[in-house]
């Protein structure tokens, strides 16, 4: 008998990256997207296109928040394994646009976890952010820290959505992953994202904007090491035990929130440099102050994940960069 998964936001950039390695792995993948246009909807469609090429793969289209789709769609497939990725992402636009992020992130998450008390799956898997650490100074950022003082809306959405997954784990007895993603890069990745739009304008030698004067770092994870954590921590399926003294699990549900990031954090302006290196042209910088909502350095403590899954692939970021540019050159024919 096939397994069968559900994976929210399945035209995004993550979710795109999850369902081939899920069909490729033997899984019957159904995939729900609103593919809303927060970004260039041919792209989203590109990414669907491939997807339906796979023996496997069920499109359906719709958003998250409309009341009883997921309930339904739920009791009718019966996913075993459930990955929640549908959201509204991006820090500054929820600064420009707060109510799409309380209907996609807020009311969407309460949808889905009403269809999965009514249905539950094995195994609930939910994308939160690293940008739920906030103002949090201390670095690495491990799972167990106080993450109280977010910068964002963006992330106080997805510090809810913990809190709401911890509160139904509790209560319905529903095994929880979440996992605070760590700048996540690659081939097919968002438009509205700085390798995407830093690799746009060298390549048509326009400037690029560079915030806090280039003093950032960012913890970038390449998205195939990215799925690989997905994967195995789908096998991870929180219990009433935990696995050492960094875990963050419940000590009242079976529901634990799991940093993926590459654990090496890279200062803004190499990374720049890599994509100057793979393009084969000099960026030119215009230094901007911080923006609001942003904060300066993100970094991973990988010690939990590595109990739970073991040590991750960890990609260079020269390696990674290069393939993303190798990718935007094909896609745009440029």
């Amino acid at each position: 008998m096939s397994k069968r998964a559900l994976v929210t936001g399945s035209a995004g950039f993550i979710g795109f990256h999850l369902c081939r390695r899920l069909l490729a792995e033997g899984w019957q993948v159904t995939g729900l997207d609103a593919v809303t246009p927060y970004y260039d909807v041919a792209l989203k469609e590109a990414r669907l296109d491939r997807l339906r090429e796979e023996a496997g793969f069920t499109e359906l289209r719709g958003r998250v928040e409309t009341p009883d789709l997921l309930r339904e769609l739920m009791g009718r497939e019966k996913p075993e394994l459930v990955v929640h990725l549908a959201a509204q992402a991006g820090v500054r636009y929820s600064i420009e646009a707060p109510r799409s992020y309380v209907e996609a992130n807020l009311v969407g998450t309460f949808e889905l976890l009403e269809a999965a008390r009514a249905h539950p799956p094995k195994h609930l898997m939910m994308a939160s952010t690293s940008s739920v650490y906030g103002a949090n100074t201390s670095m690495p950022y491990r799972e167990t820290d106080k993450a109280d003082t977010q910068m964002s809306f963006y992330a106080a959405t997805k510090k809810a959505n913990e809190a709401m997954a911890q509160s139904y784990a509790h209560l319905y007895g529903l095994p929880t992953t979440m996992f605070r993603f760590f700048t996540v890069y690659g081939p097919w990745g968002r438009p509205d994202m700085a390798l995407f739009k830093f690799t746009s304008a060298v390549l048509k030698g326009e400037p690029i904007e560079v915030y806090n004067h280039g003093d950032m770092m960012r913890d970038f994870t390449y998205i195939d090491d990215l799925v690989e954590g997905i994967v195995r921590l789908s096998q991870a399926v929180p219990g009433r035990e935990p696995v050492g003294t960094a875990d963050s699990l419940s000590p009242v549900a079976p529901w634990r929130v799991v940093n993926i990031g590459n654990g090496q954090p890279v200062k803004l302006l190499d990374f720049v440099e890599a994509i100057e290196a793979a393009t084969g042209r000099q960026a030119e910088k215009i230094m901007r102050p911080m923006q609001p909502g942003d904060v300066p350095a993100t970094w991973a403590d990988a010690t939990l994940i590595e109990a739970l899954a073991g040590a991750l692939p960890r990609t260079d970021i020269r390696d990674g960069v290069r393939r993303f540019v190798d990718w935007y050159r094909d896609f745009y024919r440029v």
